[in-house]
């Protein structure tokens, strides 16, 4: 029986929630991830059979998103090396977040790794995003 994606986001939220960070719904089909020591907020979304991640690093008027912000969030060698960056546009402002994502199979030991390394990924690459790019959007 294939799982559907209600059971498969409970799952996640239950995976999670077992190892340390505060999980909650926070819409139809999104979790809120905090990992409980630094406060770090994920939004995590199902689609299919991807979990996408996504964790907001700052909003800022459009005007400090420079041409020398966008080489450093651009750079290959830029230290953030399992996430990427991208830009919204609101009414606030621009915000910058990171992002990543893990394929789900069949929601056994190498998917749970694949999710816990996915998150574990994205935290630390936001502390990597604080130190590159944390100074110029003050």
């Amino acid at each position: 029986m294939t799982p559907t994606a209600g059971s498969t986001l409970s799952r996640v939220h239950e995976l999670l929630a077992a190892h340390r960070y505060s999980v909650a719904e926070s819409g139809e089909g999104v979790l809120s991830i905090i990992e409980v020591d630094s406060g770090l907020t994920i939004q995590a979304v199902l689609s299919g059979e991807i979990l996408f991640l996504s964790l907001t690093c700052a909003t800022v008027p459009a005007a400090r998103i420079t041409p020398e912000i966008m080489r450093k969030m651009l750079a290959s060698d830029n230290g953030i090396s399992t996430s990427h960056f991208q830009l919204y546009d609101g009414n606030e402002g621009v915000t910058i977040t990171l992002n990543n994502f893990c394929k789900l199979q069949d929601l056994g030991a190498d998917d749970e790794d694949d999710i816990l390394s996915c998150v574990g990924f994205l935290m630390a690459d936001a502390v990597h995003a604080r130190d590159l790019i944390g100074q110029d959007i003050q």
